[in-house]
């Protein structure tokens, strides 16, 4: 049988578990790539990227298996670059992410186990009544999150409310983000249709992005920053708001590598 042999790099950023597949993958091979590494039970993992070579003047590149833009592998892959180049901390990347037209500045302290990305800024936010329940729908642009309060996080209601998404165009992935915002815990359950999963997420970066959006609906404009308790972890965000606007946002918070591994995958 026919197989592939990789090198594979686990990265644990605040909880959402990604894998890094660090040789070079044929687009068509990475179906079964994809679903063969995140059936590996000890990798315990919710998502995965390839490793590519940069098309866009970028220091690294990687592809998310959905096609989808990821803050949290965007940040963590700064880390893994730093670690493959040998920079020193704190150190600046730009990258190229798939789901995003444009390089990528992220921030990486691999001494201090921290790592923090730039954001898609939203094209769209707003109020919706959906599931018999309020929420705040952000399309930040080939990924959309509908954030809800009070609502007992399900995958009921998910299917209730999946319809919504259906008609933003060009979505790579969509969320539902259940927001406790008196603790500021958000637990996200997120689907990428092209990599065929449905995952509730340790954290998530986009995820909390609309939350924190959500959250500053209606504020004064300024600098603000909050810290979301996700299942597995915690993600900072800093967003800036002018004339009502978010004009600037990140994402950051621990990361941790592991040492790579090789694992024989069969065709």
């Amino acid at each position: 049988m026919e197989q592939l042999t990789l090198r594979v790099l686990r990265a644990d950023p605040a909880g959402n578990i990604t894998l890094y597949v660090l040789d070079p993958v044929e687009p068509a091979q990475r179906p079964k790539v994809t679903a063969h590494l995140l059936g590996i039970a000890q990798f315990k993992a919710e998502q995965l990227a390839y490793c590519c070579t940069p098309v866009m003047g970028g220091q690294g590149r990687i592809e998310m298996a959905g096609g989808e833009f990821c803050g949290n592998a965007t940040r963590a892959f700064a880390m893994v670059m730093q670690q493959e180049m040998g920079v020193p901390s704190p150190s600046t990347m730009r990258l190229e992410v798939s789901g995003c037209d444009h390089l990528v500045t992220a921030f990486s302290d691999l001494k201090a186990g921290t790592a923090e990305s730039e954001m898609p800024l939203p094209r769209s936010v707003r109020t919706v009544q959906v599931g018999g329940h309020s929420g705040v729908l952000v399309d930040l642009e080939g990924i959309a999150h509908l954030v809800v309060e009070d609502v007992a996080p399900s995958l009921d209601f998910f299917q209730e409310v999946e319809p919504l998404f259906q008609e933003i165009p060009g979505l790579e992935a969509y969320g539902v983000m259940f927001l406790n915002r008196s603790t500021s815990h958000v637990t996200p359950l997120v689907k990428v249709p092209a990599a065929n999963t449905l995952v509730w997420e340790g954290s998530c970066g986009s995820g909390s992005v609309a939350s924190a959006i959500a959250c500053a609906m209606g504020a004064p404009d300024g600098q603000y920053a909050q810290d979301l308790t996700q299942p597995a972890g915690v993600i900072r965000v800093k967003l800036t708001l002018d004339q009502g606007q978010v004009t600037q946002v990140s994402i950051g918070g621990p990361v941790t590598l592991d040492a790579p591994i090789v694992v024989n995958v069969p065709l």
